[in-house]
């Protein structure tokens, strides 16, 4: 079921102005049931209806979304949306189903059934794998998100003052020509039941704030913002995820820095040291890690659409990822990160788990399917966008832990380079190895001092050698929580949430060039 609504509102903004248009039939789904109720419900009639097969699971999802922007000094139209329904897997005889329903009564979850279950039956023998060979988890246990300070403390029309205020704070001069502020809200609630008796809850908090500015004179244009167009500063929590990304006061800085691009001079192009800050670092690892390393891309299913991997399993335990300062985990258990998690949505307990140490490739970004058909150890990372697609192999929380090196000792080190901020352009090949990246924000650092600020700073790289050239890490004083909402893949497409934490890295001898290049 999905309700979404949007409406202009007066300035100001009051709460009493919002209204719901519901813009497609309501699901037959108990409606006057509470939550706890429903999903009472939900499971007593799963239970009842579940073929006497190998293995048989439901995962409930339900999601409500709220995004608030308020951009050039005006509200605009709050996002506001809901879903909900429900995934079935069936495992008979070797044969694998999923089949999705958002009718969740006993009629429709009944359907669902018997389509997995005649999915699986078409499957048997025809599959990649013995899916009935396969040891599924039986997970018990719940997961809420940490909260600190409830979104429901300000009304709406505070959440909306709130971006006013940083809205006005962003225009610091006339040259600056768009400029916005938003709060982008969602809460899940997921369950996962299977037919021999397992039984998982988890809710989630997540909040993302943004800011960006335009600014524009003598015929150039450039644009800052305060985390990226992946809106890097999203977490887990409540309104603490402003606190942490400085949002009320940041305004300021990201139009100041747009203003000062104008007037910067292109990158230089040339080998030189890099000194990556934490909000290009997350993108570094999301597509030259994370990608290359999810395993069902490494074992050929992804090869359709979003590609395979440069990696193969014969790697693993021997090939050298990375320079010897490399460590990297896959870490769903950090409570403010974007996609911490106790279960992924095949029910396999969540740990923290290195996948490179001291540069040493140790093992896949694979669930349990993908481990089971690979014969080699993984994560829990099978994951779903949504309660209407099955779960993949996903990247989660992917780290780089935190070195020895000072921010200042990293630039004293360096005696031609440059230091680049926030993503703005990426392009990576098929194989996830051969890329090419652009950063909103750089540098340029002249024997050992920063020195002046350069527009349209991009780099080059192999992902197969650029991480052995990382020369020094960032220390805790460096460190970033960071992530991004808009991780694509799969065949049909889903778009889930990854989350990304590194300190400030420097690499060595790296192929720079400029917007004129």
């Amino acid at each position: 079921m999905r309700l979404l609504a949007g409406r202009a509102f007066p300035n100001p903004v009051s709460a009493a102005a919002l209204s719901v248009t519901r813009r497609c039939c309501i699901v037959r789904c108990h409606p006057t049931l509470s939550p706890v109720m429903l999903i009472e419900q939900i499971e007593r009639d799963f239970l009842a209806a579940a073929p006497a097969v190998d293995f048989c699971a439901l995962r409930f999802v339900e999601e409500s979304s709220e995004q608030l922007t308020v951009r050039q000094n005006v509200a605009e139209p709050p996002k506001l949306s809901l879903d909900r329904g429900a995934m079935v897997t069936v495992i008979e005889r070797g044969g694998l189903g999923y089949a999705a329903t958002s009718d969740l009564s006993s009629a429709g979850l009944r359907d669902a059934l018997d389509r997995a279950r005649r999915y699986a039956q078409l499957t048997r023998g025809r599959s990649v794998a013995d899916y009935s060979a396969i040891a599924m988890p039986r997970p018990q246990g719940r997961y809420a998100s940490t909260v600190r300070d409830q979104v429901e403390r300000l009304s709406l029309a505070d959440r909306y003052s709130l971006l006013m205020d940083v809205s006005r704070a962003t225009r610091i001069d006339d040259r600056v020509v768009d400029w916005d502020a938003g709060l982008w809200r969602t809460q899940t609630r997921q369950h996962y039941l299977s037919a021999d008796g397992a039984r998982a809850e988890q809710h989630f908090d997540y909040l993302v704030p943004t800011i960006s500015a335009t600014a524009h004179a003598g015929g150039e244009t450039q644009s800052r913002s305060s985390a990226g167009r992946y809106n890097g500063f999203c977490r887990q929590g409540g309104l603490e995820v402003l606190e942490h990304a400085g949002f009320r006061d940041d305004g300021m800085r990201v139009a100041d820095e747009a203003l000062q691009l104008l007037a910067a001079p292109n990158c230089p192009s040339g080998r030189m040291d890099v000194l990556l800050m934490p909000d290009q670092m997350m993108l570094q690892i999301h597509e030259s890690i994370g990608h290359p390393l999810e395993l069902d891309r490494i074992l050929g299913d992804e090869r359709n659409f979003a590609g395979t991997s440069f990696v193969t399993p014969d790697m693993f335990g021997s090939y050298q990822y990375g320079s010897p300062l490399l460590d990297v985990t896959f870490d769903p258990t950090r409570a403010e990160q974007f996609a911490s998690y106790a279960f992924d949505d095949d029910g396999s307990p969540a740990a923290r788990e290195y996948i490179i140490r001291a540069g040493l490739l140790l093992r896949p970004l694979g669930g349990a399917i993908s481990q089971a058909r690979a014969g080699m150890p993984g994560v829990a990372n099978s994951r779903a966008c949504s309660w209407n697609r099955p779960p993949i192999d996903r990247m989660a929380n992917l780290n780089v832990e935190p070195g020895n090196s000072a921010l200042q000792d990293m630039i004293a080190s360096i005696d031609l380079g440059v230091m680049m901020r926030t993503n703005a352009s990426w392009s990576i090949d098929d194989s996830r190895n051969k890329f090419q990246f652009g950063c909103e924000y750089g540098r340029m650092i002249r024997d050992g001092q920063l020195a002046e600020v350069v527009k349209n700073p991009n780099y080059r790289g192999i992902s197969a050698t650029f991480w052995r050239s990382l020369a020094m890490v960032g220390d805790r004083t460096t460190f970033e929580v960071m992530g991004t909402p808009f991780c694509g893949k799969g065949e049909p497409s889903q778009v889930i949430r990854v989350g990304h934490a590194a300190p400030a890295c420097k690499f060595a001898g790296i192929d720079v060039f400029g917007g004129e290049a």
